[in-house]
């Protein structure tokens, strides 16, 4: 099925898009928009790379750019049969693949009709509109010429990333690096005044998690950087600790948990030693054995975040790589990651029972499922002063999706103990668009507390203030170090 409707050379986006639709609504949510549009931005859950700062290149061209490094773009061409190979998505074993950028959007363009409805057509419309000042619609018809304006826009100096920094209005982002980095990228951004704009963020998945593939390289990696012996068990803490010090002398404000579970229940310290040392000599561990020492590293997280200050983040509940041939042909992070059910109460609670009224603990928890908003995560939130609840995530930061949080948490929860928006993306271009499209969603929602007297509109003026910018400031404090 492709379009009939013929691209317009006149393309705008509407003033009052992703806003109610109904007229007296859409007035409130209008004036409480207009308050927190331009406010700065603040990424703090952030996945663009440190050394797209540090070396300051030109952006690649458009294909490269907005097409074949987005899982969220190509994986809804792969879903109508459309080959990664066609889309340029590099093979793992040097296979060939598209390598004509132009003729990759030609496809994207000639197949623009798919993302009707999707959050990614509404971050696509305003990077194309608002960001590279196009002004016809994709089509098979209007591919090149949209090719060549998006060309001319990445070949200005204006249009580098540090000048985008500004031209965003990014007040602080953060990239995400692992445990085993040395941070020296960090350290080029530092040197060049940029270092608390730009931070590192503490993801330590690859040496927490025994069943991972290149965990003994990771380990020996960690190593490496820590300058400790990892060995053994306590030399491992060791180094960990010694890492996300590094971390935070770099200004890092966090760290990141991607695990399937969120589960944190201990396992004996002698029992966890041994597991260690049995996998690190060439065991296989099994899965109960993966799953019980992720479990443990999560609850051992908590208690260093309680020592250096670095906030907690916690995203479980993704089955990656749910496809084993696409992963063998192209890697991670092709589009394959598909959710499952999560459960918080009861794998939460030891680290809860243990820094959960620790003052100098605070975790933001984020979910995929959400048949846990209302019963699990937001009366979690509404009685933990250190659990804060992340935005919406994934498939979740979608106009509908943001909806449902707003309604399903905030009765429970109140505004207060939420994180405020975080944007959760690679595609830098794209960074503004999803900031916001959030910011109109929370506009519409509180508009409809105004309309039925459940708010002030000068209340409502505030939280959403809040929730664009204050509150993701308050979630992320520069760490104080025990």
């Amino acid at each position: 099925m492709t379009s009939s409707r013929p691209a317009t050379a006149d393309w705008t986006l509407h003033p009052h898009r992703a806003l109610p639709a109904e007229p007296g609504l859409r007035d409130i949510a209008v004036r409480i928009y207009e308050q927190t549009a331009s406010l700065p931005l603040v990424c703090m859950h952030g996945h663009v790379e440190a050394s797209v700062f540090a070396d300051d290149e030109p952006f690649a061209d458009p294909a490269q750019l907005l097409i074949v490094p987005d899982h969220y773009v190509t994986r809804m061409m792969a879903s109508q049969g459309i080959p990664l190979e066609s889309l340029g998505v590099p093979r793992r074993d040097g296979g060939p693949v598209e390598t004509d950028s132009r003729k990759i959007f030609r496809t994207f363009c000639e197949n623009w009709h798919l993302y009707r409805g999707t959050p990614s057509r509404y971050w696509l419309e305003h990077e194309l509109v608002e960001v590279f000042g196009v002004t016809e619609r994709p089509s098979a018809e209007s591919a090149d010429r949209l090719y060549d304006r998006i060309s001319e826009c990445v070949a200005d100096p204006s249009f580098r990333p540090r000048a985008l920094l500004d031209r965003f209005n990014i007040e602080i982002i953060s990239t995400t690096d692992p445990a085993s980095s040395d941070l020296s990228v960090h350290g080029r951004i530092a040197e060049d005044g940029l270092g608390e704009r730009v931070v590192p963020t503490f993801r330590p998945d690859g040496v927490l998690q025994l069943e991972r593939p290149t965990w003994r390289e990771e380990i020996a990696t960690l190593a490496e950087v820590s300058g400790t012996d990892t060995s053994s068990y306590a030399g491992y803490l060791d180094a960990l600790r010694e890492r996300r010090a590094a971390f935070v002398a770099a200004g890092a404000r966090a760290t990141d948990h991607g695990h399937l579970y969120a589960d944190t229940h201990p396992m004996d310290p002698a029992d966890a030693a041994s597991l260690y040392s049995r996998v690190l000599g060439g065991e296989t561990p099994t899965a109960a054995e993966a799953r019980a020492f992720s479990a443990h590293m999560l609850l051992e997280m908590a208690g260093m975040s309680c020592e250096d200050g670095l906030v907690m983040q916690i995203h479980p509940g993704v089955l990656r790589d749910h496809s084993t041939q696409v992963f063998e042909r192209h890697g991670q992070d092709k589009g394959y990651d598909i959710p499952i059910g999560a459960e918080y109460a009861r794998a939460v609670r030891p680290m809860l029972e243990r820094h959960g009224l620790d003052p100098r603990f605070r975790v933001i928890l984020f979910t995929i499922d959400e048949t846990v908003y209302s019963r699990e995560l937001a009366p979690l939130a509404g009685a933990y002063p250190s659990v804060r609840l992340g935005a919406p995530w994934w498939f979740l930061d979608s106009p509908d999706g943001m909806r449902r949080f707003r309604e399903l948490v905030t009765e429970t929860a109140g505004f207060a103990n939420m994180s405020g928006f975080v944007d959760d993306t690679r595609a830098y271009a794209s960074i503004p668009a999803r900031h916001d499209l959030a910011r109109r969603v929370d506009a519409g929602y509180l508009a409809r507390l105004v309309a039925e007297h459940r708010l002030e509109e000068d209340e409502a003026i505030e939280t959403a203030v809040d929730l664009a910018y204050r509150l993701p400031r308050l979630s992320y404090p520069k760490p104080v170090p025990a």
